[in-house]
């Protein structure tokens, strides 16, 4: 939707492409608004990259001798039937959906998590080795079950199994822990 760079109020389609400057119809101000076609035009599945045949058609970004077929939902640049990539509904550049997977952006295009249940069972388990640092790590364990437990466990479901033996562990700790130094305060 085209808005008034004055009042942000949508822009009838009768002022687009006029040759002069027409005013707003909200705050009057005048203004010129000149739009590709492609901006408005169905996607072409069909198409792949057909040439430009009209000095007035939007040519696409990436391939500027190629037609544009439609504009990138996110950055909005003109793009080509080849540039054109398609995700759940939406039209992306590949500049934009790379983006996207870098800064993790697109939910649907994830395709690394973190595996906290795993981070905390081997957390919990570790310190059976060196019984020292138990002292440390099964609150952390414990802390890291409540706080992760709702987070998605992997691309892959999973199950809880790993944030139960990890609290069950790291309960075992801590009573250990506080049995021991019961004993040695009562002494």
């Amino acid at each position: 939707m085209i808005r008034c760079a004055k009042c942000r109020m949508p822009l009838k389609p009768e002022m687009f492409n006029t040759p002069d400057l027409t005013p707003c119809p909200s705050c009057g101000i005048f203004t010129r608004v000149d739009i590709f076609p492609s901006l408005f035009r169905e996607p072409d599945i069909g198409a792949f990259g057909e040439t430009l045949l009209i000095d007035k058609e939007a040519s696409c970004f990436y391939h500027p001798q190629k037609k544009a077929v439609l504009p990138c939902s996110s950055c909005g640049r003109f793009l080509c039937a080849l540039c054109d990539l398609e995700l759940y509904g939406s039209h992306l550049c590949p500049s934009c959906l790379e983006i996207g997977k870098k800064k993790r952006k697109i939910k649907n295009l994830e395709n690394h998590r973190t595996l906290y249940d795993s981070i905390a069972l081997y957390t919990a388990v570790l310190p059976m080795l060196l019984w020292f640092i138990s002292f440390i790590t099964a609150p952390v364990v414990i802390f890291m079950t409540i706080r992760y437990w709702k987070v998605p466990t992997s691309i892959i479901p999973r199950t809880k199994v790993r944030f139960i033996a990890a609290f069950i562990i790291a309960g075992l700790q801590i009573a250990g822990w506080s049995a021991f130094l019961y004993i040695v305060i009562m002494r």
